[in-house]
């Protein structure tokens, strides 16, 4: 059709005003019929209202699967408007439009991206995810996931980054980017203060203002202002007693009138609680159905102008405003096959450089690939298969796997290596214990492979590994002297056994190339660089929730469901340690490598307008690595934790080489670094005093502390 008969296919309008002339053109039937999903009501409520007592991965996913199909609008033909197909993330592509859902690469957690603590990473992991969505035809990524780790066992951890709102920032801008690269819609998630699974489709989430926006906040709108991220998923929760889909302050005046964003907001599945206070509110699009954005609902809504006909149009230029930018009506549905070996081969690297190790005070790490006879042990979903994780509607159906023992003897082949590689499955329920101790006992050197996969819908009961593994890797210590700990895990732990443990090795849930990366790790093909996104505590008790039950799970106010007041304000992850000094098993921001690191020569000039930071480092070590310097500031005003973190850079040094880092921190930029956040300005403000400023490599590392005063 021409363009007389088609106005908004006339590609010299701007992307809003071919919107605005689609939706002009449209009957209200028509627009209704396009402000929600396609898929037809089901009860999902009863299988919501289960998911809190589901405690085993593996049925929860199977629950998620019944609600995986028909993710898409269906399109109108008489109008050109494409079948708008939707995919769910973050951590690869998962659940999209069809049923089953077409394979694809199944990535590293979410949690294993901050680790890197490398934006260039990150970069990489959404460039994989954006082509494998473009690849399978699909025009929405439900992705990236910023809400925090305010509690290390919140079952979402692994789907987001970090604790440090900065941190998962930037690196969630940066996987924007690239998904966006491909002309796929990234969908910022979930917004906001959807940091717990406990009871998430009721719970009531209280928090000031400035906590709000100095933390929880942040990361979302860095992803606007710096990543020009083109949708925005709306959360479950209450927040402040209105739920997340019909938050006007939330969905209007924080996300549009004080950040511009404009983009199209789109409800979490069956997060919307009705018609006219959610469309009024800001929310744009229902999905996966039409529970309530249905022609009685807006019609009636309509009718007695509880809604505006204004509204409804404002809800879908929103949307086609961003489907046009992408090129969508223009494109053909014509899906490919994904080139798996290559994305595995990135997959593969990425995996590698975000391991932390951890601890390494016998240096058995590296191993050499004549170590003798080395026996795999662990239970089988860590030590058999390859640890995928991250259980729920992100899961991803794998296009290949690589298992911990033929990755390992993949390693070994190639390094023309002669040691023996064997594996001991241990029970559940240790019922063969003793049997792996013996092998253990037999062996030149032990991997244990333990973790902990968590998944959407429940958070995890304890700090500690389920199905009695930590009393399988104390035993497994005392058997032998030359013990490596691999973790694979979706959030930090609490490590009863660690005093005994001289080598702790954390890959996170690596996904498909597990074999290929514990071995290319412990084999020393690559250097470990990672760094910790979120604190590993010590003990139970060492967390913010602590004799609070207010702060988690919450408390039961006589309204029916659970309110979660974050009592502690900012004093949230590392900044709670700081505070109230606590000392962790390992910091935030700590990692070791193969090789030491000397930072010398600092340098800084700090002035209301910003930080400039110089550093010489120096590898002292005798192999290649990586090493991140970190830049935290202790900023003067009450209520404000010990530090912040405010930039790093990751460095990679030559043996023997020095090298000069740089960081200039703009106090204008978008983490508002110098900044809190005044009520009465309604706006980040720099405060007079003295700012602290510490440059090390981890956030306990107080050897180079200097002062400015604004």
């Amino acid at each position: 059709m021409t363009t007389a008969e088609r106005p908004w296919m006339d590609e010299s309008l701007s992307n809003k005003e071919r919107a605005e002339k689609l939706v002009e053109n449209m009957t209200i039937e028509q627009k209704i019929a396009q402000l929600h999903g396609g898929m037809e009501t089901i009860n999902i409520y009863g299988v919501s209202n289960s998911m809190g007592d589901v405690d085993d991965e593996e049925e929860m996913a199977q629950l998620m699967a019944q609600i995986q199909i028909e993710r898409h609008v269906p399109e109108l033909e008489e109008l050109g408007i494409p079948r708008f197909r939707i995919t769910n993330g973050p951590v690869g592509v998962g659940m999209g439009d069809g049923h089953p859902s077409p394979p694809a690469t199944a990535l590293p957690m979410t949690i294993g991206v901050a680790a890197s603590f490398d934006p260039e990473l990150a970069y990489e992991y959404g460039n994989i995810i954006g082509q494998e969505t473009s690849d399978l035809g699909q025009h929405v990524l439900e992705g990236p996931g910023v809400c925090l780790h305010r509690t290390v066992t919140a079952g979402r951890n692994f789907e987001y980054f970090s604790e440090d709102p900065y941190l998962s920032g930037v690196m969630g801008v940066e996987v924007t980017k690239a998904i966006q690269n491909h002309d796929v819609i990234a969908m910022g998630k979930h917004f906001v203060v959807n940091d717990q699974e406990y009871e998430r489709f009721r719970t009531n989430v209280e928090l000031d203002e400035n906590v709000l926006r100095e933390l929880y906040l942040l990361p979302f709108e860095m992803l606007v202002k710096d990543g020009d991220v083109a949708a925005i998923m709306s959360a479950y929760n209450r927040v402040r007693g209105t739920y997340a889909t019909e938050n006007r302050y939330l969905l209007n005046d924080v996300l549009r009138k004080d950040w511009g964003f404009e983009g199209y907001v789109q409800s979490d599945f069956w997060s919307a609680r009705s018609a006219a206070p959610s469309i009024n509110a800001g929310l744009d699009h229902e999905m996966p159905d039409a529970k309530w954005f249905n022609e009685d609902n807006i019609k009636s809504a309509i009718e007695d102008t509880s809604l505006e006909i204004e509204v409804v149009d404002r809800a879908l230029v929103r949307r086609y405003t961003q489907m046009f930018r992408f090129g969508h009506f223009d494109s053909v549905y014509d899906p490919k096959e994904i080139d798996a070996q290559a994305h595995g081969a990135v997959s593969r690297k990425i995996g590698a450089d975000m391991a932390v190790l951890l601890k390494n005070d016998e240096k058995l790490l590296p191993l050499s690939k004549d170590a003798g006879k080395i026996l795999i042990v662990g239970q089988s979903k860590f030590a058999e298969f390859a640890c995928q994780g991250g259980g729920g509607s992100s899961k991803v159906d794998p296009l290949y796997t690589v298992d911990p023992e033929p990755g390992l003897k993949d390693v070994i082949a190639d390094l023309g290596g002669s040691s023996e590689l064997s594996s001991f499955i241990v029970e559940r329920d240790l019922s063969n214990l003793e049997g792996a101790v013996a092998a253990a006992k037999d062996a030149d050197v032990v991997l244990v492979m333990a973790g902990l996969i968590a998944t959407e819908g429940v958070d995890s009961e304890s700090m500690l590994m389920p199905h009695n593994q930590n009393d399988m890797v104390a035993e497994l210590l005392k058997a032998n002297d030359k013990t490596v700990v691999v973790l694979k895990s979706s959030a930090p732990m609490v490590m009863p056994w660690l005093k005994d443990a001289a080598t702790v090795l954390e890959v996170w849930n690596q996904g498909a190339e597990d074999g290929h990366v514990v071995g290319d790790l412990v084999f020393g093909t690559v250097n470990p660089s990672g760094k910790v996104p979120t604190t590993y505590p010590e003990a139970e008790q060492d967390w913010i929730g602590e004799g609070h039950e207010e702060r988690y799970p919450g408390v039961n106010l006589g309204e029916g469901y659970n309110t979660i007041t974050y009592s502690e304000g900012l004093e949230m992850g590392y900044r709670w340690f700081d505070a109230n000094n606590v000392t962790p098993a390992f910091a935030f921001g700590h990692g070791l490598s193969y090789t030491d690191f000397e930072l010398s020569n600092i340098s800084v000039l700090g002035s209301a307008e910003g930080v400039k930071v110089t550093a010489t480092l120096t590898n002292t070590g005798d192999v290649a690595g990586s090493e991140v310097v970190q830049v935290y500031l202790g900023v003067p005003s009450e209520g404000q934790p010990p530090k912040r973190l405010v930039g790093f850079a990751k460095v990679n040094v030559e043996p023997g080489q020095s090298t000069t880092v740089e960081l200039d921190i703009d106090a204008a930029a978008t983490h508002h670094p110098l900044g809190v956040w005044d009520v009465k300005a309604h706006d980040f403000v720099v405060p007079s005093g003295e700012f602290t400023v510490y440059v090390g490599t981890s956030s306990d590392d107080d050897a180079n502390v200097s002062t400015f005063s604004v």
